[in-house]
């Protein structure tokens, strides 16, 4: 950006309009500055202002000028402001070699109307007359006067980098005569999150507090920063899930008076950091001195990168959700939100589960199961009522529950579930062996292969809504199923006549091994209608998930597993 507009302003070919848009504090007002020195600086050099020449200093300085004009639009935001300054625009510069340059701050706060009429002059500007809009938001100028942006030369400013800001810092208090610590820069270029104004503030309030050297304890002092040290407590408090020392903890923040929100801030980066960190242990994006890094990675090595990852994500939707900051007691968000954090139970991943089961999906034993869970806590399956001891794990229903995993096979070894069977079949020999077909095979994964079989033969999306229906037994040829509240009657029907529901009917015969005309329906479920939400959908999908897979399903009763969706 720095060198188009510097051979812009060299070869004479500036544009009559620029927008400068970007983050507040990074330079934008102040680089339009620059652009007006350089357009009439009278010994300017390859397209640089000399910074010393009276028309320089002047507009630098922000003395009155008559050909640099800076307008606030926030302030002079309407119509009468705006043709107000087109009339003035119409006016050349005081010397035919000089620009006449308005900087326009905050110009996404001009209404409708003063664009309308600045409109105009855009479209076919004076000579030697530039206009300048500085904003942070120019997503408003598109809504509000899009027609603008096609005439303006468009300038985005980035935020810039820490370790930029830290060396503009240095820069600063060299030319201030004043010293600081190796680590007392690196917070304050943090915290100013890329905006070099910011940064200079709070270095001057950082310097007001601790004189002619700066350290690392002044700083923290100063900014109400949590020392990495806390953080790294905590840690070791999650880790181990203690729940009784969230209190103390909490208490211990308070007594050395330390904010709370800017203790949550902290915690959201040192979470992210050692995610960082434990994911590529040579990662540049934390931003942390040496000592922290090292001391980060240390306990980032206690965690796996998915537990990680769930508690960043539970201290991200913390901050979102914003009830925080609008709370009365502070105090016990956030120790409501370290209790939750403590409690998180370790992930186990689906194709670690499935080794630990084995190939042939048979679960292990109760002392081989205890000593392949996690050793934070027992993870549970969300939405399924734990099992008291002595519980049946087979679903309600006739299924035999010790022949789960075994497929109905034909007289060839053929399971019957990967056959296409027409209705002759059926009545036949297959119907003859309905009873020990019927008992062998795992109705809900039948349910399911029956479902996506006849797919797209049944009017109206009947099927589609079947795919949310559960099975809750079978037994005597009648087929149990719980329907989503709302959609029980209608499905209801659709299931009881056998000529809409034939294909449907026809594919779960062939699967259970008897009469489709003899298959019969028991539907419950029913109410009002309820909203379905995103959770809701992913509960069920992860239902559906552990109905359809005997092994996935197996693992889950016999380890009492909760699954997640990541």
């Amino acid at each position: 950006m720095a060198s188009t507009l510097r051979v812009a302003v060299e070869t004479g070919r500036a544009a009559h309009a620029y927008l400068f848009s970007g983050p507040r504090g990074i330079g934008k007002t102040t680089a339009a500055r620059v652009l007006a020195m350089a357009l009439n600086c009278p010994d300017r050099k390859d397209g640089e202002p000399c910074g010393a020449c009276e028309s320089c200093t002047s507009i630098w300085s922000g003395r009155t000028s008559l050909d640099v004009v800076e307008i606030d639009a926030a302030s002079n935001r309407g119509v009468d402001d705006a043709r107000d300054l087109r009339e003035r625009a119409m006016y050349a510069p005081s010397d035919e070699k000089r620009y006449k340059v308005y900087i326009i701050d905050e110009a996404h706060m001009l209404t409708r109307e003063a664009w309308n009429a600045l409109l105009k002059i855009l479209e076919e500007p004076p000579p030697r007359v530039i206009f300048v809009f500085a904003t942070t938001e120019p997503q408003k100028i598109r809504q509000s006067a899009s027609p603008v942006l096609s005439r303006v030369q468009r300038f985005d400013f980035r935020r810039v980098s820490v370790s930029d800001l830290v060396e503009r810092l240095a820069q600063v208090m060299e030319l201030e005569g004043v010293t600081a610590d190796a680590d007392a820069l690196l917070p304050i270029a943090r915290r100013a999150e890329g905006g070099v104004r910011d940064a200079l503030s709070l270095l001057d309030q950082v310097l007001s507090f601790s004189g002619d050297t700066v350290s690392a304890e002044d700083v923290r002092k100063m900014l109400g920063l949590v020392e990495e040290e806390r953080f790294i407590e905590l840690l070791e408090i999650l880790h181990s899930g203690d729940r009784a020392a969230v209190f103390p903890f909490v208490q211990a923040l308070l007594d050395e008076g330390y904010d709370l929100a800017e203790f949550v801030q902290g915690l959201g980066d040192t979470l992210r950091a050692v995610l960082a960190l434990r994911l590529d242990p040579d990662s540049d994006a934390t931003e942390l001195s040496a000592e922290a890094r090292n001391s980060l990675a240390a306990i980032g090595q206690r965690f796996s990168s998915e537990d990680l990852l769930r508690l960043l994500v539970a201290t991200a939707d913390f901050e979102s959700a914003g009830r925080f900051r609008r709370s009365a007691q502070p105090r016990i968000q956030v120790e409501v939100l370290l209790l939750r954090l403590a409690s998180l139970d370790s992930s186990v991943e689906l194709a670690e589960l499935l080794d630990i089961l084995g190939a042939d999906g048979s679960a292990p034993s109760e002392r081989d199961a205890r000593s392949s869970r996690p050793k934070s806590s027992t993870p549970r399956k969300r939405g399924l009522p734990r099992r008291e001891e002595g519980q049946a794990k087979a679903p309600t229903g006739d299924v035999d529950a010790g022949s789960r995993s075994r497929p109905p096979a034909d007289a060839d070894g053929e399971p019957v579930a990967g056959k296409a069977a027409d209705s002759d079949s059926v009545t036949g020999k297959a119907a003859e062996a309905a009873p020990s077909v019927a008992q062998t095979v795992d109705v809900r994964v039948a349910w399911a292969e029956a479902l996506e079989a006849a797919r797209g033969s049944a009017p109206g999306g009947r099927l589609v809504g079947l795919r949310g229906a559960t099975v809750s037994g079978f037994a005597d040829g009648e087929l149990a199923l719980e329907i989503p509240a709302g959609l029980a009657g209608d499905l209801e029907k659709f299931l009881a006549d056998a000529g809409r529901s034939a294909a449907l009917r026809k594919e779960l015969g062939a699967r259970l091994g008897i009469d489709p005309a003899s298959l019969g329906f028991r539907v419950g479920g029913g109410g009002a209608r309820q909203r379905i939400t995103a959770e809701s959908a992913r509960d069920l999908k992860l239902r559906r998930l552990v109905e359809t897979d005997p092994r996935l399903r197996e693992a889950v009763e016999t380890l009492d597993l909760k699954l997640t969706e990541e």
